[in-house]
């Protein structure tokens, strides 16, 4: 969760670190710090909040040397404070770490270190770490045959951690050296001409280079002036592949917008097209996929499909299991990627695995594909990150070539998803009963996607104002039913991420099942009621809460004949095919959350106790 920057090389490494720590910070805005190396000492700024934060006290103390280390924090162990703020000094002075992901056995480890003399001044179980390299360095004889004192003590200090990590190293006495290393949690080497630098995120890597190196699990990165070397836990080396960043530094600018999150929601119709092109068949009646690897004979032979994935990306996979089991009529199953593992639920022989991850890092779902290639099955991944982790260990996938995404809460990443979920029904449907004419029909809708949304989100000042009457209250509920259900679950988890009202979803028959109890005139609800064959089923749901006296806002489609008086507010959007609906309904959805939380003054960008990316479990 945390973002981290080291940096070697000619230029001064602080305001370099500090620029890659700005960029990476939806990854955690506990608290930010940065250590620099530079004649013989280590300098050290920390403090609690944002990286501006630490850029303000570096204004009147500015930081010299060009070999340093920074991080922004996302607390796991220990509370946010500026003694539990990254970078963490080994008690003797002589180590300097940050680190992203959770140490599970750093108990056992202090406990011993206690015995050895080195004392804690933090309760992370980064400061532990850093000690326990420490302690090997001191035992560490220097190589005879040259090698680097500073990476023997991370390698063996690796050897006795049971946990995740990414983390970068520096050593008092090794002045020209870095050592970085990875498991579970993700870590990129940029390549520049004169410098070297080390991340979390791509993100603080492309306005220096866009030459990385993914790194793998179990390798570390020795860094030695203009050089580096990989190898693996076993000190095996590695050759290095260098590969290209495909963005440049400007595609995650914020631009003339206020908040990256409102950026990213009018950015939707691009991404949409981007995800589309290239994508159907030349006489336009199904689409195409190159990185399955998977012929369609096997995919024909596949008898059910399980979607598994975390938050807003199991939404898109509860959408996309309604359109393939309408569409293909082969069944789905979706499941938190959290839960999957842990659980022994029975597997049918002819499952096919997906994944979905916008990051392709976050850790429950890289656990879920993992534990299913170890049961024998083929998983393919739907993520948006050329070179993640999931998309390097997947048996194939699909990328959603939306640009990054930097507002913690996903948009342009999750409509995107919806639309690879469409495209995938439409695949696969193609591929058993589906007529030609179904399925040029289903293309055309689709290639409607962008323009229909454009449409959407002309209704952006409409929703404006209905966000202010709506901003002071405490409770909502989200109502859809069908592919909209999901749609409605993505609408709570949204007004709940980055406006902090408490907010529920439920097909809208459920309500009569318990929930209406909740209903009261401080508690509105949202009622998704397209023009289709169950309107005037939600429209009877709609009549329960308007006789309780609950608020109602309605989005519906254009057409649609809503009884006078029923609801308080009206959005509406355009009518469209049912594969495009759960697309064009998600942006007065994203809309009404984005103007709510602005309305309360919250920080849409970096919601309070969230980051983008889940790398620990």
């Amino acid at each position: 969760m945390c973002g981290i920057v080291g940096y070697v090389g000619k230029a001064k490494a602080a305001p370099i670190i500090i620029d890659g720590l700005k960029r990476l910070e939806y990854r955690g805005y506990d608290s930010a710090g940065i250590a620099v190396l530079h004649q013989g000492s280590f300098h050290v700024a920390k403090e609690v909040g944002r990286v501006a934060a630490v850029q303000h006290t570096l204004a009147s103390s500015p930081l010299e040397g060009t070999r340093g280390i920074g991080h922004t924090r996302w607390a796991t162990h220990g509370g946010v404070t500026r003694e539990n703020a990254h970078p963490h000094l080994s008690s003797d002075g002589k180590i300097a770490l940050i680190h992203n992901g959770v140490i599970e056995n750093y108990a056992a480890i202090k406990k011993f270190l206690l015995t050895k003399g080195y004392t804690f001044a933090s309760e992370t179980d980064t400061e532990v770490l850093c000690n326990l390299v420490a302690y090997h360095f001191e035992k560490e004889p220097a190589p005879a045959d040259g090698g680097s004192r500073l990476l023997d003590a991370v390698r063996k200090t690796l050897l006795h951690v049971q946990g995740t990590y990414g983390i970068c190293v520096l050593g008092l006495d090794c002045p020209d050296e870095l050592v970085a290393a990875r498991q579970g949690s993700p870590l990129i080497l940029g390549v520049g001409p004169d410098e070297l630098v080390v991340a979390s995120d791509v993100a603080a890597l492309v306005s220096r280079t866009q030459n990385v190196v993914y790194l793998k699990d179990g390798e570390l990165v020795a860094i030695s002036g203009n050089t580096f070397q990989i190898t693996n836990r076993d000190d095996v080396g590695v050759d290095p592949v260098i590969d290209q960043v495909t963005w440049k530094v400007e595609d995650s600018e914020l631009g003339d917008f206020e908040h990256y999150m409102l950026k990213e929601i009018f950015e939707q119709p691009v991404a949409l097209e981007n995800a589309m092109r290239g994508r159907f068949s030349a006489d336009e009646s199904t689409a195409n996929f190159g990185g399955l690897n998977l012929t369609p004979n096997e995919l024909r032979g596949m008898g059910r499909f399980m979607f598994c994935a975390c938050g807003t990306a199991l939404h898109a996979g509860m959408v996309t299991e309604h359109l393939i089991e309408r569409f293909a009529r082969v069944p789905v199953e979706c499941d938190h990627a959290s839960e999957f593992r842990y659980r022994n639920s029975p597997l049918f022989t002819n499952t096919l695995f997906f994944v979905v991850s916008q990051s392709g890092e976050t850790i429950d779902t890289l656990a879920a594909m993992r534990e299913a290639q170890r049961k024998g099955f083929k998983v393919l991944a739907i993520n948006n990150v050329v070179g993640s982790t999931i998309a390097r260990e997947a048996d194939g996938g699909i990328y959603q070539h939306v640009g990054p995404e930097i507002g913690v809460a996903s948009t342009k990443a999750f409509t995107s998803q919806l639309l690879i979920g469409a495209m995938l029904a439409l695949y696969l449907g193609r591929m058993r009963d589906m007529s030609v004419r179904d399925g040029t029909e289903y293309v055309a809708a689709l290639k409607q996607a962008p323009d229909l949304v454009r449409e959407a989100l002309e209704q952006a000042p409409q929703i404006e104002e209905i966000a202010q009457r709506y901003a002071r209250y405490e409770d909502m509920l989200f109502l859809g039913r069908l592919e909209l259900f999901p749609i409605a679950l993505e609408g709570a988890l949204k007004l709940k991420e980055i406006s902090y009202i408490h907010a529920e979803a439920y097909p809208a028959a459920e309500m009569k099942h318990g929930p209406i109890a909740l209903i009261n005139p401080e508690c509105p609800s949202v009622f998704l009621v397209p023009q289709n064959e169950i309107f005037n089923k939600v429209i009877s749901s709609m009549q329960e809460i308007k006789a309780r006296g609950g608020p109602i806002i309605a989005i519906t489609t254009a057409g649609a004949e809503l009884p006078e008086g029923l609801a308080d507010e009206v959005i509406t959007i355009p009518a469209c095919h049912e594969a495009v609906l759960p697309i064009v309904a998600t942006i007065p959805m994203q809309l009404l959350s984005y103007y709510i939380a602005v309305a309360r003054g919250c920080d849409v960008d970096k919601p309070r106790n969230l980051a983008k990316s889940v790398t620990v479990e």
